[in-house]
């Protein structure tokens, strides 16, 4: 039996104890310290959530909070009555002054009402009413605001939980673990949140006295060493605060460039990535899509972005800004030589050809990007620089947003891989924190760039409006999806073609998972109604029933839906389910998954080609309160299961791979019977087979 069941059916079996529970915790909640440190309201609520299934009484509960919540209050004002400000010096009350100052501060301010305000104010709530007998409050008028704030207070706990153990009702066998399962959130949030604030309150006085004591140690030796430590946490050198976080930027920023350099030339699972990613954003291509990221990769264009660049460069000259005109024209031209040069060693391909010519037809980095976030970066360190901190802000995320979208338009419109704008981005920041270290370093305290954010928004509203409107139409259809799918004869595919399909499935991380061991030619529709003669059927649906089946206690292998695998970027376009007999006490169950793969084949009329995987999936109680389906690495006994499920068929072995114990190598070949092959591999006539 579960820890849950068990948990439950003690729970039902003494109801008596739960109700006890929830009055002394009701009363700890109005304890000094004790209040601030047991999670009193959220076991509560947890509680309350089980009563809808009938294991706890709602009355009962109702009655045992009150009571425990006036118990408690009343304990604690007699003690504030009894020993005055004496208690305050005891443990552990005296390892708490500021919560107490701040107690007192409240009933100050508050008066009488402030014993039924705290009740549902969290921190002075379990110390009020120790304040309140301290200070003499009439014994009359402190019960009086004592009953009516647990009056308020009990349902105010109780209900909620009722009403999230009906909305859990609709669950079923799930209710009572999903109730466990939030209390165990709800505890272990809370337990988070103390965890933090007790660390932020002790910690940060620990943090201030060492900086303190470092600053004192090097005030007191003249080394380089101790002059940069005493440079650093000088409050009035706010330089150096920024150059250490700048270098720290570009640690980061460097090494993960280098990082996505290098797994683009080893060819490393991030370049498998970008292969899902591209389709991903195929797939999702829309004409107003089209329209608007066609409009942003134009704005970030060579001519809009040199355009900006000399009108910049022209205003600083203008305000004799030599200094900073010269770092300028050192981050735009540097970055464009950098990311010019990387190109032309890699020699990397666009993922659509023929967008570009010259050395701009290369694909790593992504020039948009790199060019772009350096442009505009820069030019947001230079406005926030001298603007006012409450406008340095706003500048900072308007540029970063202005970047994103165009660097999000390369990937939309397939002119880039993901890692060619992410390796962009990442050597743009890298050379921009490199440019601000040094232009803080030689500290270039020049006019002009007060108006720099008036003449780049010019720049940007004139320049890219008219390179929009001039070129819109013919971009449209550079950037068209240039979509035509490959072809070959049934035959060949069903002779030897078939090896040109991929063996193993790749996920979004680009990680290699179980073989591809079936293919299928025809129609889904008549291959689920092939199959649906041998048993196998569609998984029940992701919906709020199906997700909560997997909280029900021992539930079918038919009664859970199942996890959408991706393959290289697409969802399966058929999935379908085969129960397994209970063996040794596990369930399992078969899983077919299909997937599109662009290629037609000619036999008369067009007919698509699938791909899929068959696994098997143990189901099992690996924690008490969810079932974990687990995918079996054994490739061949479900692949045998569905080849005994379908006619024409027939098992191949792929040439590339070498048998194991966990894939033969072998591959299922199966077809519509609308499509006749002769076994010499010939196409015979054959019936209409449309997509």
């Amino acid at each position: 039996m579960s820890f849950f069941s068990a948990l439950t059916d003690y729970i039902a079996s003494h109801p008596h104890l739960a109700y006890a529970a929830i009055f002394l915790l009701a009363l700890s909640e109005s304890v000094p310290v004790i209040g601030a440190v047991v999670p009193g309201t959220a076991i509560i609520v947890g509680l309350a959530a089980l009563v809808p299934s009938g294991v706890l009484m709602l009355w009962p509960m109702l009655i045992a909070a009150f009571l425990g919540a006036i118990v408690g209050d009343g304990l604690s004002f007699w003690l504030g009555h009894r020993y005055h400000r004496e208690i305050l010096l005891r443990w552990p009350l005296n390892r708490y002054p500021e919560l107490v100052a701040r107690s007192e501060a409240f009933f100050e301010r508050h008066g009488g009402k402030s014993v039924f305000l705290a009740r549902f104010t969290p921190g002075v709530r379990a110390f009020i009413p120790l304040v309140a007998g301290m200070l003499r409050m009439p014994s009359r008028r402190f019960y009086y605001a004592n009953i009516l704030s647990a009056f308020v207070w009990a349902p105010s706990h109780i209900l909620p939980g009722v009403f999230v153990g009906a909305y859990f009702s609709v669950a079923g066998a799930a209710a009572g673990r999903l109730a466990v399962l939030l209390v165990a959130l709800i505890i272990i949030l809370w337990v988070i949140v103390w965890v933090v604030r007790h660390t932020v309150r002790r910690g940060i006085p620990i943090l201030l006295g060492n900086l303190e004591q470092l600053r004192a140690w090097s005030g007191a030796r003249d080394t380089w060493t101790s002059r940069q430590i005493r440079s650093l946490l000088d409050p009035a050198q706010k330089e150096t605060k920024i150059l250490a976080a700048l270098a720290l930027l570009l640690a980061a920023a460097a090494w993960t460039f280098f990082g996505i350099l290098e797994d683009v030339v080893s060819g490393d699972p991030l370049v498998r990535t970008d292969a899902a990613v591209y389709r991903i954003l195929q797939d999702l291509r829309t004409p107003v899509g089209d329209s608007l990221m066609v409009g942003f990769t134009e704005l970030g264009d060579t001519t809009v972005v040199v355009a900006i660049a000399v009108l910049v460069f022209l205003w600083l000259a203008w305000k004799r800004a030599w200094r900073t005109a010269a770092y300028w024209v050192a981050a735009i031209g540097g970055a464009a030589a950098i990311n010019t040069g990387i190109k032309v060693a890699l020699h990397r391909a666009r993922p659509t050809e023929n967008l570009y010519s010259g050395w701009s037809d290369f694909s790593f980095p992504s020039g948009h990007s790199t060019e772009n976030a350096v442009l505009y970066g820069f030019l947001a360190f230079l406005i926030a620089w001298r603007v006012r901190p409450a406008w340095g802000l706003p500048v900072a995320l308007a540029a970063a947003v202005l970047v994103a979208l165009i660097a999000f338009s390369r990937l939309y419109l397939g002119a880039h891989w993901f890692s060619d704008v992410a390796g962009g981005l990442a050597f743009a920041t890298a050379w921009l924190a490199l440019l601000c270290i040094a232009y803080l370093h030689h500290q270039p305290y020049e006019k002009g760039a007060g108006g720099l954010l008036v003449v780049a928004c010019a720049g940007l509203v004139v320049a890219g409006g008219y390179h929009v409107y001039r070129n819109h139409t013919k971009d449209m259809e550079r950037y068209a999806v240039q979509y035509e799918a490959p072809s070959m004869p049934a035959a060949d595919w069903w002779a030897r073609n078939w090896r040109q399909m991929p063996a193993q499935r790749i996920d979004l991380a680009g990680e290699i998972e179980e073989p591809l061991t079936f293919q299928w030619a025809g129609s889904l529709e008549r291959l689920k109604a092939n199959l649906a003669q041998k048993g196998w059927r569609q998984p029940v649906p992701w919906s709020l029933a199906g997700a909560l089946a997997w909280f029900t206690p021992g539930p079918g292998p038919m009664d859970l839906p199942t996890s959408p695998y991706m393959e290289r970027g697409r969802l399966p376009s058929l999935t379908l389910v085969h129960p397994r007999d209970e063996a040794g006490g596990t369930t399992s169950r078969f899983v077919l998954r299909i997937w599109a793969t662009d290629i037609d084949l000619r036999d008369g009329h067009p007919t698509e080609l699938w791909i899929g995987s068959v696994v098997e999936e143990q189901l099992g109680n690996r924690f008490p309160l969810f079932t974990v389906a687990q995918a079996q690495p054994d490739a061949n006994a479900p692949r045998g299961l569905l080849a005994a499920s379908l006619e024409p068929s027939q098992l191949v072995t792929r040439p590339d791979r070498n048998p194991t114990p966990v894939w033969d190598g072998q591959v299922l070949l199966a077809h519509d019977r609308s499509i006749q092959i002769d076994q010499d591999g010939g196409t015979l006539p054959s019936g209409s087979a449309r997509r």
